[in-house]
């Protein structure tokens, strides 16, 4: 299985090995070397690939926002069959559920793509640096661009006396211990920090009061140890490297709270107050909005689609009179106006 896993990740892994020697490359160019020189390569990686996700987190974003406009809406179906467990009351809620996605143009799914799709460069990124030691002594194959040689350079290389493939359990070495606790302190602050600031700053009111938001709260506190148990199992690399896509995340979600917030919450009650001291208004987003981007995508659709029968409409053939008297008094009217448009077509009519 986990040499099935490795091959699907070889052209990520092989890919990531090439970034981090490219990143390398410019920081010894400018004068940093060592390992500072493969901590920042860690780091420029891992920029790289949260730009490269930069697209999906808009639309996480995006989703997030219409599966929070449509909470209320949520709420009241479930309120409707409260304490209905029978199967056709629990087919209905589906089916009324289902309805609001596609009215509202909503998907559930979206918001978890790019926490998905980030996973793989994860742990391509530790199938690097965990193996390492056996590609510098030769018993794994290289990597891409990493050979034994550059191999045995990361692996002298430490930051803080701590090499980029030591592992707290696995070392018994003072200064790993006491970066991979730092590390992970870190990255336990930076996530708590931003998920606090989306819950707290950017959620509507109504949606702070529930049974789901509580159990979040609970996750919140429960994200350190999260973090400590897995944490300690890592190399001091991809401690690096999730620390800093922590701290990309941090940054990336205060600058859409402050500029792009969520309707009816604490952080566009500020954003209004900031455009009203500069003169701007702004618009508020609102679920019969959404209903409106449905529809008129839904009516574009159909209009696409019927647009060979609509130009199939436009016109008939125009009819000779002689065919005209032989359709009968029921149809003389049409017969005219058949010659008529014969004449106007500039055709000769039989007067």
């Amino acid at each position: 299985m986990g040499d099935f896993i490795n091959l699907i990740l070889s052209p990520l892994t092989i890919g990531e090995a090439w970034v981090m020697l490219a990143w390398h490359k410019v920081w010894t160019t400018i004068g940093i070397g060592g390992g500072w020189a493969w901590a920042l390569s860690i780091v420029g990686l891992t920029v790289v690939v949260r730009i490269v996700l930069i697209p999906l987190f808009v639309k996480q974003i995006h989703s997030s926002r219409r599966m929070q406009l449509i909470q209320p809406e949520m709420q009241k179906i479930q309120a409707k069959y409260k304490g209905k467990t029978d199967p056709e009351s629990r087919q209905a809620m589906t089916q009324e559920t289902m309805d609001l996605y596609k009215k509202t143009g909503t998907n559930p799914f979206s918001s978890c793509l790019p926490i998905l799709l980030q996973s793989p460069f994860f742990f391509a990124l530790f199938t690097v640096l965990n193996n390492l030691k056996g590609i510098a002594e030769g018993t794994h194959p290289a990597i891409g661009p990493i050979t034994p040689a550059v191999a045995h350079e990361i692996e002298s290389s430490n930051i803080f006396g701590a090499p980029f493939s030591s592992t707290f359990l696995g070392s018994t070495d003072t200064a790993t211990k006491i970066v991979t606790v730092v590390l992970i302190i870190l990255m336990s602050v930076s996530t708590f920090t931003t998920q606090r600031q989306l819950m707290r700053k950017n959620l509507p009111d109504s949606a702070l009061d529930n049974p789901f938001m509580k159990q979040q709260t609970v996750l919140l506190y429960l994200m350190p140890i999260f973090f400590a148990l897995s944490g300690i199992n890592f190399p001091i690399g991809v401690l690096l490297y999730w620390l800093t896509t922590n701290v990309w995340s941090m940054g990336q979600q205060f600058y859409v709270i402050r500029r792009m917030p969520a309707p009816g919450s604490a952080a566009e009650r500020a954003l209004h107050e900031r455009q009203e001291r500069k003169g701007k208004t702004v618009t508020p987003f609102s679920i019969r909005g959404l209903e409106r981007d449905a529809a008129a995508g839904a009516a574009a659709d159909e209009t696409v689609q019927d647009a060979p029968n609509t130009v199939n409409r436009q016109r008939q053939q125009p009819k000779s009179k002689k065919r005209a008297k032989r359709s009968g008094p029921a149809t003389g009217a049409a017969g005219t106006d058949d010659a008529e448009g014969s004449a106007a077509d500039g055709k000769p009519t039989d007067q």
